[in-house]
């Protein structure tokens, strides 16, 4: 509509460079001139976006003259908007661009403090299950605040759909809590090398439960995977079997979650978003392991407990701090993960999740000061390489028959 408007309305410059060629026109024709210019106008508004004036009254050069520069004028006007619509793009692309990159960087971040913290806690307070349930309680206190602020709609579900939800949460819930029983008993490093391992069982599992076969370069790239979680765990120092055996359940249960909820999810798309969907699997995750945790650790809360945990290093405060701090790091990296998500495709995910494994490891090594030897840093570095190839190589389409 701009631009329609714009062409009925020539601008001051166009009309003036008109003036010199029109006042050339002999005397005679000016009434002419005139009323052709009055009719050509008013037929123009109504069938046209560009003025004209009729060969008979006007001599063939100031005729050709006026044509001529109306179509300049008109390309002009043309090109200024294409220009200014690509320049705009540019400009939104580029926005978008920072403010992914910025939320790449806030995801490893919170990812950072929530392993820094959670073994802090784990460490002086070793009840994993009380941790996981406090963990999942933040996170549900979280969730209420987005919905009762309106931040995020409050989701609408029908009977069916609880169903499937409460089996994702179900396998969320033992993911987590496997992970952090590994965490509270190995070095984070190492907890986080084994959980590489996560790609070797997404690919046996949809091979078991969904009858999908890798290709060559996705079977290929777990060699390393494998090679170097083997040469990692050999030659750690804080290795035992309850750290490894935990979080290599954990791969086992994360990836089954993973892949039935595509399954689930088909049912399920176009009725929920990945936000609300992982603040549901939250708030039951908590309303499941919390019971759970009392009855498997009962009530860890007395003053003898707390004493205990004093003795190795944090008083009550440092202790509900960090525990505080390890719960919201926990909700908001996995929020910021699934908002991700939502603006990027599931293999450059991938890639980004890989990559924060190696930022979680390095950082966890300089922080707790823990010890690598050379070949469980070569053992870490195939392993992690690996899980990179592995989300390459997930790229390449196979070649239809």
């Amino acid at each position: 509509m701009a631009g329609y408007a714009l062409a009925l309305s020539p601008s001051k410059p166009f009309t003036r460079s008109l003036r010199q060629p029109l006042q050339k026109i002999d005397s005679r024709f000016g009434a002419i001139f005139h009323a052709s210019f009055l009719k050509s106008a008013h037929h123009s508004s109504h069938h046209d976006t560009s003025l004209s004036f009729p060969s008979s009254s006007l001599p063939n050069n100031s005729s050709n003259a006026y044509k001529l520069a109306s179509r300049r004028f008109h390309e002009f006007k043309v090109r200024s908007v294409a220009e200014g619509v690509s320049e705009g793009a540019s400009a939104d692309g580029k926005l978008q661009n920072l403010q992914l990159g910025c939320m790449f960087a806030i995801w490893y971040l919170l990812n950072i403090y929530f392993n820094i913290f959670n073994k802090q806690v784990l460490k002086v307070y070793p009840f994993p299950a009380t941790v996981t349930a406090f963990q999942f309680g933040c996170g549900t206190v979280l969730i209420f605040l987005m919905w009762a602020l309106k931040l995020n709609p409050t989701p609408k579900l029908s009977w069916s759909q609880l169903g499937p939800i409460f089996l994702l949460a179900f396998g969320h819930t033992a993911g987590n809590l496997l992970t952090n029983i590994s965490i509270g008993t190995v070095a984070v490093s190492f907890t986080h090398t084994i959980k590489a391992m996560e790609p070797f069982f997404t690919v046996l599992l949809a091979a078991l439960f969904l009858g999908e076969s890798p290709s060559l370069w996705v079977a290929a790239s777990l060699v390393p995977v494998v090679g170097g979680v083997a040469l990692a765990s050999f030659t750690e120092a804080s290795f035992n079997w309850i750290g490894f055996n935990s979080a290599m359940a954990s791969n086992l249960t994360n990836q089954t979650r993973n892949v039935f909820s595509k399954k689930i999810m088909v049912k399920m798309e176009g009725t929920l978003d990945n936000i609300n969907l992982f603040s549901l699997i939250t708030v039951i995750s908590f309303l499941l392991l919390a019971p759970a945790a009392i009855l498997q650790e009962g009530v860890k809360f007395s003053p003898s407990y707390l004493q205990h945990a004093a003795s190795q290093g944090l008083n009550v405060k440092e202790l509900f701090t960090r525990a505080l701090l390890s719960g919201f790091c926990f909700h908001a990296y996995q929020q910021v993960s699934y908002m991700i998500l939502q603006m990027v495709s599931p293999v450059t995910h991938a890639v980004g999740n890989s990559l924060k494994r190696v930022v979680v490891i390095v950082s966890s090594i300089i922080f707790f000061r823990t010890p690598v030897s050379p070949m469980n840093a070569l053992g870490t570095g195939l392993a992690l390489a690996g899980v990179f190839l592995y989300s390459r190589a997930k790229r390449i389409k196979p070649k239809k028959e």
